[in-house]
């Protein structure tokens, strides 16, 4: 259940820079803001929930993973960020590092 609770904690991730970049682009920007700030509470308190048995370096850097990886991608499906071959090869590197960690557990 702690490894469910972990990847609802980087899904969580990436929804506060998500909401940082919408208060750039919406007309009210304390609607991304408040999205972002709701957003960190939640990943907080779901890696929180993980790390009751996950150890702490796995579950960080699972989480942290998932955030970056997450974000690169909703950056380069919605916002037109670069979809360069260095950034697709490194986040791979990302996420075979998520596997593995999940593998040594």
């Amino acid at each position: 259940m702690n490894w469910i609770y972990l990847i609802i904690a980087g899904i969580f991730e990436i929804g506060w820079p998500l909401g940082f970049k919408l208060s750039q682009t919406m007309s009210s920007k304390f609607t991304g803001i408040i999205m972002a700030v709701i957003a960190m509470a939640l990943s907080g308190l779901f890696l929180w929930m993980a790390q009751r048995t996950i150890p702490i370096g796995t579950a960080y850097a699972v989480w942290t993973g998932m955030g970056a990886v997450g974000t690169l991608v909703i950056g380069i499906m919605f916002f037109g960020d670069s979809a360069s071959i260095w950034r697709m090869v490194s986040a791979t590197f990302i996420i075979i590092g998520i596997v593995g960690l999940k593998l040594a557990h």
